[in-house]
């Protein structure tokens, strides 16, 4: 049986122990991890306005450091779903329109408000708390 797909939010990447958890399951194959390069950019971006002592050359070796780990994580080719899509919060279509085409299970996020049952369903895909998540995957 091929394991669980899952989108991983930019919320979860923020936080290095979550990230690491997640790439060393997923290296291990418990599940699929996937993300976009706008996932990397907003977790990238939020770090650096929350700690100035990062840099971005450390953030751009975590990048590369997570996109070798997991080669087949990178989803691409979402773009023309956002629009289709309606979400609580607009700016979060992105997520769910590439877990759509990175044929995603999950969602996993904290966030789980934005991303209702009701839009998830029909597409085959629930929105987990990275919390459950680690003790489903």
């Amino acid at each position: 049986m091929a394991a669980l797909a899952a989108l991983i939010d930019a919320n979860v990447f923020y936080s290095m122990a979550a990230t690491d958890i997640v790439i060393e399951t997923a290296k291990a194959g418990h599940f699929r991890a996937r993300w976009t390069d706008r996932i990397h950019d907003e977790w990238g971006r939020n770090l650096l306005k929350n700690n100035p002592a990062r840099t971005t050359q450390a953030l751009a070796r975590r990048r590369k450091a997570m996109d070798t780990a997991i080669r087949d994580a990178l989803v691409t080719g979402y773009e023309p779903l956002i629009p289709a899509l309606n979400l609580p919060d607009p700016g979060d279509c992105h997520v769910l329109a590439a877990a759509i085409v990175g044929q995603c299970d999950a969602i996993v996020t904290f966030n789980l408000r934005h991303f209702p049952a009701a839009v998830l369903v029909p597409h085959g895909i629930v929105a987990i708390h990275p919390d459950t998540f680690c003790w489903t995957a």
